[in-house]
């Protein structure tokens, strides 16, 4: 009776050990629990915790639960919530690194900014030391895929048709179109399914799958791909406490996570947004792809807003003509791994 009673209590001690290795982390996430981003979301905790033995849990709260995008910096360095996602846009100064991944380059390949943007993010020695000074550390990137616009009753097929067309823009996206003539109205791109329709606006820029999502090809007659640029500084970071308060495996274990969301979210929004164009044209949507040389000129014209963001990063320490140039290569070095190799998902 003795023996059995040290066998259960045995029992229970290593139960109570296995429970107590588990750390369960609240990630805080501004968006809904649907679409790409959030499968993505998604599969990165479920690989997280696969990674670590079960080691590491997750509680992802949707929708703002814990706090809005431009609270996310502040709610997550400060511990409200353990990681999250913070959305660059919102805090220009304090993300300025990050935000190198919405500048207007020649960067239209969703996979291939996002393996640039997160190299340059986990491996650059002084964006991690400008994180840690925020008390946060940089774990994996998401995009909202490449900058295209869709209008109504025009069509831009060079960057001469751009001036005198009413145009919602995206950042420096739009910004580059207003240099060109273009009218700007200020709305979001919830509105410009309505903006299109009235004649508020003549063309709204946007993302393929959020074009079809929003059902914007109702309203629309023309979508021209601009095979431009992206907006991508958006992504998960944590606390450093936290992360610091972990073992290396358990770090490790987040770290392969979020690199490995480069590709899955590469291959959810390619299948997304090549389903939005079959859908557009399915509808009667032109689909036309802006020439090279007026891709050059619209590089050449989003030249002024880079130069702002070397600026912007020189003013806070660190060197951003370095760390351009080192974008550019990275660029180029997964641009080259694509064409050789194929997509991930597709070898």
């Amino acid at each position: 009776m003795k023996l059995l009673r040290t066998a259960a209590l045995c029992g229970l001690m290593a139960a109570a050990s296995v429970a107590s290795a588990e750390t369960t982390l609240i990630l805080g996430e501004a968006g809904p629990n649907r679409g790409a981003r959030a499968a993505a979301m998604n599969w990165f905790a479920d690989k997280a915790t696969e990674v670590s033995g079960g080691d590491l849990q997750f509680d992802i709260q949707w929708g703002g639960a814990l706090f809005k995008a431009g609270a996310a910096l502040n709610g997550i360095a400060d511990g409200v919530a353990d990681l999250g996602t913070i959305i660059s846009v919102y805090f220009p100064q304090e993300m300025v690194a990050y935000g190198i991944a919405d500048l207007p380059l020649q960067n239209d390949d969703a996979w291939v900014g996002m393996k640039a943007t997160d190299e340059l993010m986990r491996t650059n020695e002084s964006i991690k030391a400008n994180l840690a000074d925020m008390n946060l550390v940089y774990i994996g990137t998401f995009t909202t895929s490449a900058v295209h616009i869709g209008c109504k009753g025009a069509a831009i097929r060079t960057v001469d048709d751009i001036e005198g067309l009413k145009v919602r823009g995206v950042g420096a996206y739009g910004d580059t179109f207003k240099d060109m003539g273009a009218n700007m109205v200020p709305m979001s791109v919830y509105d410009a399914y309505q903006g299109l329709d009235s004649g508020l606006l003549d063309c709204s820029q946007g993302y393929s799958y959020a074009t079809a999502a929003l059902k914007q090809h109702e309203v629309i007659d023309s979508y021209t791909l601009l095979n431009w640029g992206q907006v991508g500084a958006l992504g998960i970071l944590m606390n450093k406490d936290m992360y610091d308060s972990l073992s290396e495996d358990e770090q490790a274990a987040l770290m392969e996570a979020g690199e490995g969301m480069a590709d899955e979210l590469g291959r959810l929004i390619t299948a997304d947004n090549d389903k939005a164009i079959e859908t557009m044209k399915a509808a009667g949507v032109e689909i036309i792809t802006l020439p090279d040389a007026d891709r050059e000129k619209l590089v050449e014209g989003g030249a002024p807003y880079v130069e702002a963001w070397i600026e912007r990063a020189n003013g806070v320490g660190l060197d951003g003509q370095a760390m351009l140039d080192e974008y550019k290569a990275l660029l180029a070095k997964y641009a080259a791994e694509r064409d050789e190799q194929g997509y991930p998902w597709t070898r």
